[in-house]
């Protein structure tokens, strides 16, 4: 017969359980039943474009993911252009001209955006040239500066250091 805390125990673990799945994100993202199309093959081709632009409100995270208004609005929007006949590629570059490149979530790489993409290892190029001289610089002036003492301090330091009257002192 099991025990009152090994019971207890399995009724918080089984109830930790049902949180974490029902706390799990779903597949499907924040889209919702009455944005999508009837056709499965244009919802598909929504989907695609729709995970590589960039929720302009929540700025890291796609209008798939994203349950922002704006995202709603660029999914709709997205859907109506495709209805129209526009082609995955027209309906970014419908986005891009309205709303620049920084709607995209992966930015091609171009001369405008090599400084985006190279910043991060220029900066730690740049941090590790630093973090080293400075190091190496500190070495230098330890072991070259030594004890700078006046004249006076000089000469307490030697009455101090040794013996007094021939006397040992222990």
């Amino acid at each position: 017969m099991p025990s009152l805390m090994s019971r207890l125990s399995s009724a918080i673990l089984c109830a930790g359980f049902a949180l974490l799945i029902a706390l799990a994100p779903s597949p499907s993202g924040a889209v919702l039943p009455d944005e999508m199309l009837a056709d499965p093959a244009m919802e598909a081709r929504a989907r695609v474009i729709s995970k590589d632009i960039r929720c302009l409100v929540c700025q890291n995270q796609s209008i798939d993911d994203s349950d922002a208004d704006l995202a709603r609005d660029l999914r709709i929007l997205i859907r109506e252009r495709l209805n129209e006949g526009d082609t995955n590629d027209q309906v970014q570059d419908y986005l891009v001209a309205r709303y620049g490149e920084y709607v995209l979530l992966n930015p091609p790489m171009r001369a405008g955006t090599l400084l985006l993409w190279g910043a991060p290892a220029i900066l730690v190029l740049l941090g590790s040239i630093a973090v080293f001289f400075w190091f190496r610089g500190l070495g230098r002036k330890t072991a070259a500066a030594g004890p700078t003492l006046s004249a006076e301090e000089e000469a307490r330091l030697s009455s101090l250091i040794s013996p007094r009257n021939g006397k040992d002192q222990s």
